[in-house]
């Protein structure tokens, strides 16, 4: 079981509460889809992933990003219990659709990079650390149903 000090679920609330799901979930997929193109194989049905370009204009890669930080507010919601929140989102993910659970932890960083360039000073070291903590918690919590 996770502990959560005060100050890091204050600080995870924050980073919430200033995200703009639309724009910060396509930034960290899309970066995702260009800087590790292997991961492209689970999206085949997105179109044209052919580019930069083409990638960060695709509305299924735009849309898509916007589920995955909707289920990260699943999270935040849920602190103190991630992995019964994210049980059947892991059993989908290891059994049905075979993602490599490694790129879990891909796209965690990339979010982290954008949340970083979106709040700059903002985003504190005590911040950042309270963040990464969660991320790897669900990052765990998605990798549980995995062989």
């Amino acid at each position: 079981m996770v502990v959560w000090t005060d100050q890091e679920r204050a600080f995870i609330k924050e980073i919430f509460s200033k995200l703009n799901y639309e724009d910060a979930g396509l930034k960290a997929l899309g970066r995702v889809l260009i800087v590790y193109p292997w991961t492209q194989r689970y999206f085949g049905g997105f179109g044209n992933l052919y580019n930069a370009e083409a990638i960060m204009s695709n509305q299924m890669v735009a849309a898509h990003g916007t589920v995955v930080l909707h289920g990260l507010d699943k999270a935040m919601k849920n602190l103190d219990d991630i992995k019964k929140t994210y049980a059947e989102l892991s059993l989908l993910h290891s059994e049905k659709l075979h993602v490599d659970p490694d790129n879990f932890r891909l796209l965690a960083d990339c979010l982290t990079i954008v949340i970083a360039s979106t709040m700059g000073k903002a985003f504190t070291p005590d911040m950042q650390a309270a963040w990464q903590k969660f991320l790897a918690v669900v990052v765990s919590a998605l990798c549980r149903q995995y062989h």
